[in-house]
């Protein structure tokens, strides 16, 4: 599989436009957080290097094709002393696939607060998911075998009783990353895509469910290394209407809060798709 450096290196095509090229892929559908990862990489490449994106909020409009590449077209809303903004569209073949909006701050003094980090395993005393007797058949972890990805076991997870559905999952890239924070930052945005909608389906394990990511809303807290252990802290609060809506917190070994993760999913019960978590979106 293609490495993460390979994957976020996009090729200027003209003044804000951009090319990220196709990659061997397991899926059907391009993976939602390869989209989202390039078209932050290519938001970036337009802003003052002062400038740290902060948030972003998109939209899987349509299903991509893993075997062709995808053109980044970069729009600069608005540029101010503390906030930039820029707005991405991803296309293939003409038709939009993805859309994003990305918010970039200078940093500013103020006051702090963070949440806890829930009670877990390490890491290490969990097993690689890639280890697995039955990683034939989880085709998503494949596509992911450059990150080392280890889900808490049912047994082991300290639950509310006052949350619907929950799940919590410590990854990190397998491979030293470059030393520049702007790398991880994309990197995440890569990676938060990876097991958030299977929260909604840990309170349904029967349930034989079409899934496919609508939404997601991402935003970047404190600095971070994605090639050190991160703990994703996984909520799904509500499911209903051929939906559901997923949370994720994200803490690095220390239990400091670096991101936080908001998606909606499809979640639709009758139609069965292949196991592609991110198949074409319908209306």
């Amino acid at each position: 599989m293609a490495t993460i450096e390979e994957i976020l290196q996009l090729e200027t095509i003209e003044k804000d436009i951009y090319r990220g090229h196709a990659h061997p892929s397991h899926l059907q559908r391009t993976f939602g957080g390869q989209v989202a990862g390039q078209a932050l990489v290519s938001a970036t490449k337009t802003v003052d290097a002062r400038f740290v994106v902060h948030s972003l909020h998109g939209y899987f409009l349509r299903g991509g094709n893993p075997e062709e590449p995808t053109v980044y077209l970069v729009d600069r809303i608005r540029d101010g002393r503390s906030f930039c903004t820029r707005r991405v569209t991803a296309v293939q073949d003409g038709m939009a696939i993805f859309t994003m909006s990305a918010s970039f701050h200078v940093q500013d003094q103020g006051f702090e607060h963070q949440d806890k980090m829930p009670s877990v395993p390490d890491p290490e005393d969990l097993v690689d998911v890639l280890t697995a007797q039955d990683r034939k058949a989880m085709s998503p972890f494949r596509e992911w075998e450059n990150f080392d990805v280890r889900i808490v076991p049912d047994d082991q997870l300290v639950r509310s009783r006052d949350l619907a559905a929950q799940q919590r999952v410590w990854f990190r890239y397998r491979h030293q990353l470059p030393d520049e924070p702007v790398f991880h930052i994309c990197t995440l945005a890569y990676m938060s895509d990876m097991t958030l909608l299977g929260s909604a389906k840990v309170a349904h394990p029967d349930e034989d469910a079409q899934a496919a990511s609508l939404d997601h809303a991402m935003w970047f807290l404190r600095p971070f290394r994605a090639d050190e252990w991160l703990l994703y802290d996984q909520t799904s609060p509500s499911a209903g209407g051929g939906r559901a809506l997923t949370q994720g917190r994200i803490y690095d070994r220390n239990g400091v809060m670096v991101a936080a993760v908001t998606q909606e999913g499809l979640a639709r019960t009758g139609r069965k798709l292949p196991a592609d978590q991110h198949a074409k979106r319908e209306s």
